[in-house]
């Protein structure tokens, strides 16, 4: 499947006029900025952590091994997980947002029988990206519209129910996406939701979004553990972790990652432009003569 893929983008570029045409693998290219900087033959872990998913590899990098144009020997194992920022999002949503909009909560006492919380498949619905315009069906809208009674503060249906009608599904995901950043290195973010009633804000900390996103947290560290262990290495054979990608900036989840591997130098790369920057470095090596 690699190799058909490869093979359709090299039929692209040739068809809009490239005389020249090479590849290198993520990693590598990833791990190229970081090698420029070494003075000795190290093994690091590339993390990278995305919006869909967090890919690693143990890489070999050195200043002897940068003039070989194949360097797939030098990819010792990959692996990676489908969980990343998007699923910080959700959970994030689902922790700290939609509970104003009745997720979690409770109906009505009736005679004898305890309160029954509220139906939760539309929230989890609402803050899963791909699934978020099911809600806005009509036949849907008609039977939440008909919940208003499993609700025993009925804010909380009429703020769902303004959400959906309103189709705000995906302005929520922004929100959420925002107040993950703005936390990513502590402190507290206001969150407004005034789009669905006038003066409603929630507030999420640096500590509750981590509580919320703890076990996508511990997925993405056994995943770079047993990348390592594909490898044929033990953590404390890893000299360094390169992280890049956009949700390698919250900070917990690096320092999670960085304590797994006790002898490993943590290094920041760009989190949106490594891979495009170790290319440029490919490209400069293999084509300045031309």
């Amino acid at each position: 499947r690699d190799a058909a893929a490869q093979a359709s983008l090299e039929a692209a570029a040739r068809t809009v006029g490239f005389k020249e045409v090479r590849f290198q693998f993520e990693p590598i290219a990833a791990a190229f900025h970081y090698e420029e900087q070494v003075t000795r033959e190290q093994t690091v872990i590339v993390a990278d952590i995305g919006g869909g998913t967090s890919d690693f590899s143990v890489v070999r990098v050195g200043p002897g091994r940068r003039a070989p144009a194949d360097r797939r020997g030098d990819i010792l194992a990959s692996h990676g997980v489908h969980s990343a920022g998007t699923d910080f999002d959700r959970q994030v949503e689902l922790a700290r947002i939609l509970p104003a909009l009745g997720f979690g909560a409770y109906g009505p006492a009736r005679g004898t029988r305890a309160p029954l919380q509220v139906p939760s498949r539309v929230y989890f619905d609402l803050a899963t990206w791909h699934l978020i315009n099911t809600v806005y069906r009509p036949q849907r809208l008609m039977e939440i519209a008909s919940m208003r009674d499993d609700y025993a503060d009925p804010r909380h249906h009429a703020r769902l129910m303004t959400t959906l009608r309103d189709r705000l599904g995906h302005s929520l995901a922004g929100l959420a996406e925002d107040a993950k950043i703005a936390v990513a290195q502590g402190g507290t973010h206001e969150v407004d939701l005034f789009e669905i009633e006038r003066d409603l804000v929630v507030s999420v900390s640096e500590e509750q979004a981590v509580a919320a996103i703890s076990h996508d947290l511990e997925r993405i560290v056994q995943a770079a553990l047993d990348t390592a262990r594909l490898a044929g290495l033990q953590p404390d054979a890893i000299d360094a972790l390169y992280f890049t990608g956009g949700s390698t900036g919250l900070r917990l989840l690096a320092d999670r990652l960085t304590a797994a591997f006790p002898h490993a130098q943590a290094v920041h790369g760009d989190r949106f432009a490594s891979v495009a920057t170790g290319l440029g470095l490919e490209a400069s090596r293999h084509f300045a003569a031309a």
